[in-house]
């Protein structure tokens, strides 16, 4: 198998995914008959036919019906021929990925059709803000962390992938445990992640590319129950010091509905350190129902965007500034927090 062609960072080539925007094919238009028309044709009765002297049914409905599914065929041929041809690229190496591994086609093909019916329909994820992602350039999208496992990272990439009217990516910045992982390492690569790292974070930023990041961590992915919706610490600042130095803007993200997905009522620490874990949760359904248990709860999402906070009017220096840093971070996680408890004062239901 052919190697798959590496192409430079900023590479400023088409996006596959615009396609999966097109609207539905036209329908048939209505045909008028002439003027002056004799009687109107008899048609055939199904499985009979047609008597002597007389023509099949050109009636505008019997035509509509005709060329709906000739387009439905048509449709159906270039489906085949694209999955046919897309099959052959990846078996001859025909594809690009970028310097951080990311592949494009394969993310907006494959993954995001497998991770779409989990949003759209087990989670009935609403996106809300979604304009707040400016249409072109770098942005730093700094989301709250919850759910026992990082389904709410793949929920949020879908969001901005399938809803953002500029077609943009969201590059996620992820732990050094996702890389030590075999499968989801390279899956985590094709679909654009990369080491939570300021060095990469910066490179993404400065290429114009949208860069999502937790802050919480394992802090907040591996948070009780009872402490749900209550933001962890966010670090040291890092995330701002890599927005100042890219001068991008900062877009707070609030998530509601991961953190019932798996009630995390308790830790077994010891199973942690034996399988090298942040921790091992315990939940209503797990360890008790065995993979059943692993099963998420439909819980109902809202993610919603806030206003960005800009960070091109600061000077160079400002990124060396501790006290900008901590000022700027307090105000990201206060946005965050005040939205969540908006956006749960709102919601009717957990799972509704």
């Amino acid at each position: 198998m052919a190697d798959a062609k590496v192409i430079p960072f900023d590479d400023d080539r088409s996006r596959a995914g615009a396609g999966r925007r097109r609207g539905a094919l036209p329908g048939a238009g209505r045909v008028q008959a002439p003027s002056g028309a004799g009687p109107a044709p008899v048609s055939a009765l199904p499985g009979g036919q047609v008597p002597d002297g007389t023509a099949a049914d050109p009636s505008p409905e019997g035509q509509g019906g005709q060329e709906s599914q000739e387009a439905a065929r048509s449709s159906w041929d270039r489906r085949v021929a694209g999955g046919l041809a897309f099959l052959r690229r990846r078996l001859t190496g025909d594809y690009e990925v970028d310097e951080f591994g990311y592949d494009e086609e394969l993310t907006d093909q494959v993954l995001m059709s497998v991770l779409r019916p989990l949003a759209d329909t087990y989670f009935r994820v609403e996106v809300k803000g979604i304009e707040n992602i400016p249409s072109d350039g770098g942005a730093l999208v700094v989301a709250n962390h919850s759910g026992t496992l990082p389904l709410d990272g793949l929920m949020l990439q879908v969001a901005v992938h399938d809803n953002h009217p500029a077609d943009r990516h969201l590059r996620l910045l992820a732990a050094d445990l996702v890389f030590m992982l075999p499968v989801v390492n390279e899956l985590a690569r094709k679909a654009g992640h990369t080491l939570a790292c300021a060095e990469d974070a910066e490179r993404l930023l400065l290429a114009g590319e949208v860069v999502g990041v937790m802050p919480e961590g394992f802090k907040g992915l591996g948070k009780p129950f009872g402490e749900r919706y209550k933001l962890q610490r966010f670090g040291r600042g890092g995330f701002v010091s890599t927005a100042l130095r890219a001068g991008v803007p900062i877009v707070p993200c609030s998530i509601v509905g991961a953190e019932e997905i798996y009630p995390m009522i308790g830790n077994s620490r010891t199973l942690a350190r034996i399988l090298g874990v942040p921790y091992f949760p315990v939940t209503p359904t797990f360890p008790w129902l065995g993979p059943l248990g692993m099963l998420p709860l439909p819980t109902k999402w809202t993610i919603q965007f806030g206003e960005p906070i800009p960070t091109d009017g600061y000077p160079p220096e400002a990124a060396e500034d501790p006290m900008l840093m901590f000022n700027l971070t307090d105000q990201v996680r206060e946005q965050i927090q005040h939205t969540l408890y908006k956006l749960l004062v709102q919601r009717r239901s957990v799972f509704f």
